[in-house]
């Protein structure tokens, strides 16, 4: 039951950022990294929803025991905004990733940025 309601929910917010020509395809890491670099407030904000969306699902998902952990943020965590930075600055450094979906490479940089088991780089 858990998992049909975290799936329509992930499903809603993805329809929810999804119009246009957007509407059949996933957010791209070029995309979601123009919204992070944006001064203005209100795109920089569906940066900051998307990231956190992709990151509280994935804590969801890494409760069950089959599913391997490998994002361990130690507390107390970064602030949001210097992750956000630290993530534009990845995305830049690895731009064979800007095609592909954007929660494939916020999920990349996570597990580099705060393994579990290691210190954070």
């Amino acid at each position: 039951m858990k998992k049909t309601i975290l799936t329509a929910a992930v499903a809603a917010l993805t329809l929810g950022f999804a119009s246009g020509a957007h509407a059949n395809k996933a957010l791209s890491t070029e995309e979601l990294v123009s919204y992070c670099a944006s001064s203005n407030s209100e795109t920089f904000t569906t940066c900051e929803i998307y990231g956190q969306a992709v990151y509280d699902t994935y804590l969801v998902f890494s409760q069950h025991r089959k599913s391997p952990k490998f994002v361990c943020v130690k507390q107390p965590a970064p602030p949001r905004k210097e992750v956000i930075q630290k993530y534009v600055e990845w995305a830049n450094a690895h731009p064979k990733y800007a095609k592909d979906p954007a929660a494939d490479s916020i999920l990349r940089f996570l597990g580099e940025r705060f393994p579990c088991g290691k210190a954070a780089k």
